[in-house]
């Protein structure tokens, strides 16, 4: 099993594995080149993201400056938007359904380390090369989504279809659908309802 493989599966794999750092560097002569485009070069914009993502819908907007580890484990649908600084560790797949929007600083981590200290620390193999370990796990996002300012999404978790996650909440475990949910930890504050609506 090859490296790539087993980080797509959620086993301990080795991220200094030159296919995987073959994906990085490609990753990142792709994103710096859709961060120095201007808002308006809408068309080069949705060329560069083709080529970046694994998938991605129609009427998606990111605001530069973007992050992503890999690119190629992200999967967003149509309608989109993501503000400013927004950060993708796709070491896992990331799953992002259609009209969904994060505001600045939205970040999605499924890189994870061990919690033991034997295994997350730097060891040298036999011919002296230093390295560590890590794992991953997805992340999945549903339709309608909202994703206040400076929220984190952590690897392992689904945010309902309709959820909205209040700024700076950190989302460590699955959220319903249709509910109000913030903090840190994130929690369910309550339903989203028609009393919140403000057209009438």
């Amino acid at each position: 099993m090859t490296e790539r493989e087993k980080m797509l599966s959620g086993q301990l794999y080795d991220p200094s594995d030159e296919e995987l750092a073959q994906l990085r560097r490609r990753a990142f002569r792709l994103v710096e080149q859709f961060n120095r485009l201007q808002k308006e070069d809408t068309a080069d914009q949705r060329e560069i993201l083709l080529a970046l993502l694994g998938g991605i819908g129609e009427n998606v907007t990111f605001r530069a400056a973007v992050r992503f580890d890999y690119g190629c484990n992200t999967y967003i649908g149509d309608n989109c938007y993501f503000n400013f600084n927004s950060v993708f560790l796709d070491c896992a797949p990331i799953h992002i359904g259609s009209n969904v929007m994060a505001g600045p600083g939205a970040s999605f981590f499924t890189a994870l380390h061990p919690l033991l200290a034997e295994e997350r620390n730097v060891r040298t193999d036999e011919t002296g090369r230093r390295y560590n370990l890590e794992y991953a796990k997805p992340i999945t996002v549903e339709d309608d989504v909202w994703l206040g300012g400076g929220v984190i999404v952590n690897g392992g978790v689904t945010i309902g279809r309709g959820a909205v996650i209040g700024s700076g909440s950190v989302v460590t475990r699955d959220i319903p659908p249709g509910v109000l949910a913030a903090g840190v930890p994130c929690r369910a504050i309550r339903p989203v309802s028609e009393a919140d609506r403000m057209m009438f």
